[in-house]
């Protein structure tokens, strides 16, 4: 790695970049979280239990998502992170509107288990492009914009679950919100830039420099008590937010 003079970035593409991964990560969490809003019609529809849906809402996406999530970031740290985004969110989107085909626990089950495996592969590229677009001084706020995602997704996914439930039914619910995704993984494929590696401070990287393994990482992380912390406080706060998200539509 290197010091270099890399050539600007306009802040016009920063913004673009930067709204269109928030766009991107609303979808996230809209087709993440359209299930919570459903469980009933899905229930009565299919005869699944309520321990059907936590497995569902849950186990289902949530154990391909953490298992997954840092073998895509080994692949975002070596790959284009743009194309990254663009497949992953077609794979997510894909599967949010093959749910509304299901005919039975096992097939949504399916479906659940492919929106994770998408979803695996956003924010870990998002957040290393915002890395290489802004530089340290700025990229906290980047981050909480590229954040907004979170609230922006859940709100529109209830309220635009619910909405489309009551006049269409359930399975339509899952194709308004999956095919937008599938229109916008073409966006982010023709109009987002992949930026250099590095950009935002200064350096280049060394395509010829060997990436530590996950195992090399995680003995490094496993030595920093600060992120055992934080992940700790951070798993459990999901935990807690999770749950309550899920069921509270419900109750």
């Amino acid at each position: 790695m290197s010091e270099v003079s890399q050539p600007l970035i306009s802040e016009n593409v920063k913004r673009y970049t930067l709204g269109v991964l928030v766009v991107v990560y609303t979808f996230n969490f809209i087709d993440r979280q359209i299930l919570s809003i459903l469980i009933e019609p899905i229930k009565a529809d299919l005869g699944i239990s309520d321990f059907g849906m936590g497995l569902l809402s849950g186990t289902a996406f949530a154990i391909f998502y953490a298992t997954l999530g840092m073998p895509l970031a080994l692949v975002a740290d070596r790959w284009n992170r743009r194309n990254l985004i663009g497949l992953s969110l077609a794979v997510w989107s894909g599967m949010t509107a093959l749910s509304g085909f299901a005919m039975n626990f096992w097939q949504l089950a399916v479906a659940r288990i492919g929106v994770g495996i998408g979803e695996a592969g956003c924010s870990p590229s998002a957040h290393s492009m915002l890395a290489d677009l802004y530089p340290a001084k700025q990229r906290a706020t980047a981050l909480s914009i590229y954040a907004l995602g979170i609230p922006i997704g859940i709100m529109f996914g209830m309220f635009a679950g619910g909405a489309i439930a009551d006049a269409f039914g359930w399975r339509m619910a899952f194709f308004v919100v999956g095919i937008p995704g599938l229109l916008l993984s073409f966006v982010v494929f023709l109009t987002v830039k992949e930026p250099p590696r590095g950009h935002a401070d200064g350096v280049q990287t060394n395509s010829a420099e060997k990436n530590p393994t996950i195992l090399e990482v995680a003995r490094y992380l496993a030595t920093r008590r600060s992120f055992l912390h934080l992940a700790t406080g951070g798993g459990l706060t999901a935990f807690v937010g999770y749950g309550l998200v899920t069921w509270a539509p419900t109750f």
